[in-house]
């Protein structure tokens, strides 16, 4: 692991050169002259998609985050592996990525309207925008002009942050990509919406560690319901909890939930033990509007971050 530290780190500083020299591209009216109606297309998208299967948005919007975390929003999550190269969507951590079909169909909806001209990297930040603004939650505007990747690698999605990691590796992981600690706890509140199979936080309710079985900062009746969902031997594939108690509608219960010993992941858990940090859920938990307010901020940073350098025709290949 030690040997592999300099040949990492110093990929993911030219990586993020790239990102960082491509975020004043962004506009919201690029496309005003060359297709200037695509929006709604995506948005019909993910509306069909919403009616049948109600998981959708939650999908779209870890799709997204999953997307910039690594070589910036360049929609190479979406790049299928082949026979010389696994992509990241077969990596380990997006390995329960789902509803690409969402993506697929807006994009053909959208090449109809204006060939080649809108990237998929574009498609998913507006895919992931209307996600939220459906299930409830903010709205905002998006920054358009992002350029698909020709790049995808599994082996780097182990850059993305893990559900048992704690604040300071939070902070570096987000530091790492200009973004703050209200971005890391605003941008946390994306777990309104989703589900999480028991692997990712097995190791609070079982063997916790060698003096107790069980993560002492869990309310007792709530991690006796995730213990009864999940059992030590679990075998059940697709066993695990929401992430919340209102699973489809985005809203501040997240952090409501979280103070009161009811989170998910270490990593939820781990932003009660920062000051500043716990200062934040507090105010997100008491506000839903601020929440709100600080999450379009959030997303709309984050999503600034782009590498790529060519608009896709298929989303799925390299051509």
């Amino acid at each position: 692991m030690a040997a592999m530290a300099g040949p990492v780190l110093l990929s993911f500083l030219m990586i993020f050169s790239i990102l960082s020299s491509s975020v004043s591209s962004l506009s919201l009216n690029y496309y005003d002259k060359t297709c200037p109606n695509f929006e709604s297309a995506v948005t019909n998208a993910v509306q069909k998609a919403m009616k049948n299967d109600r998981t959708v948005p939650a999908a779209l919007l870890r799709m997204h985050f999953h997307d910039c975390f690594i070589r910036g929003c360049d929609a190479s999550v979406l790049l299928k592996s082949t026979k010389k190269n696994v992509a990241e969507k077969d990596g380990p951590p997006n390995i329960s990525l789902h509803a690409f079909y969402v993506i697929d169909h807006a994009k053909k909806a959208v090449e109809k309207m204006c060939p080649g001209v809108v990237s998929c990297a574009d498609i998913l930040a507006l895919a992931a925008r209307d996600a939220v603004a459906l299930s409830g939650g903010p709205n905002w505007a998006v920054p358009k002009g992002r350029k698909d990747g020709r790049i995808s690698k599994a082996i780097e999605t182990r850059q993305l942050p893990a559900p048992v990691f704690n604040i300071s590796q939070l902070q570096q992981s987000f530091s790492q990509r200009g973004l703050s600690l209200e971005d890391l706890v605003a941008l946390s509140g994306g777990h309104t919406l989703g589900f999480a199979h028991c692997s990712s936080f097995q190791n609070r309710i079982h063997n916790f560690n060698t003096s107790i079985d069980v993560d002492s900062t869990l309310s007792p009746s709530f991690a006796a319901s995730l213990r009864r969902v999940c059992p030590l031997h679990n075998k059940a594939r697709n066993a695990g909890s929401t992430m919340d108690s209102t699973t489809f509608g985005f809203d501040n219960v997240y952090y409501k939930m979280l103070l009161g010993g009811k989170s998910i992941f270490s990593s939820d858990q781990a932003l009660l033990t920062n000051p500043k940090a716990k200062a934040l859920v507090q105010k997100f938990a008491a506000s839903e509007a601020e929440f709100g307010k600080a999450f379009a901020a959030s997303m709309v940073k984050m999503s600034s971050l782009t590498g790529g350098q060519e608009v896709r025709l298929d989303c799925k290949v390299v051509r």
